[in-house]
């Protein structure tokens, strides 16, 4: 693969994940992935 193909490539895949990231977000989805972080966190150190 050259470099020109290579780098098409990694800036087409750069650009379908802010896609996906920006769906997320429209969708409210951060907040969802926080929560469950934490409770991950909490139950880790043994609060949870």
């Amino acid at each position: 693969m050259s470099e020109k193909t290579g780098n098409i490539l990694r800036a087409a895949l750069f650009l379908i994940a802010l896609a996906f990231v920006a769906a997320g977000v429209s969708r409210g989805e951060m907040s969802t992935v926080l929560r469950k972080a934490v409770t991950v966190c909490l139950e880790c150190i043994g609060i949870g």
